[in-house]
């Protein structure tokens, strides 16, 4: 049945949209890639930055969001001195200044 027909069975009132949920397959759903709750914030980018952005993503074999998560924190981190930050971290850095253009 398409989303139209559907549609026309809800509002219609009738039984057969619940024998259709009735014999519908459950779903799995994705298992999250993390233990800590996460919160989806939309952000508006230029579409020059936005595309910056999925390059250095890309070129470090990541996802944007993973990469706009990580810059984030990184600025955060910058604002408390009492922070510590992984030596990965700190060797990704150092390997960015001398390769600029995988930025």
């Amino acid at each position: 049945m398409n989303r139209h027909d559907a549609t026309k069975q809800f509002h219609s009132g009738g039984d057969r949209f619940a024998e259709l949920l009735e014999e519908s397959r459950p779903v799995e759903l994705p298992t999250p890639d993390t233990e800590t709750p996460m919160v989806s914030r939309s952000v508006r980018l230029p579409l020059d930055t936005y595309e910056r952005v999925r390059a250095a993503a890309d070129a470090r074999g990541i996802g944007v969001t993973t990469l706009m998560r990580q810059w984030i924190e990184a600025g955060l981190a910058d604002l408390d001195d009492s922070a510590t930050v992984s030596l990965a971290d700190v060797r990704r850095a150092i390997a960015s200044l001398a390769h600029p253009s995988a930025a």
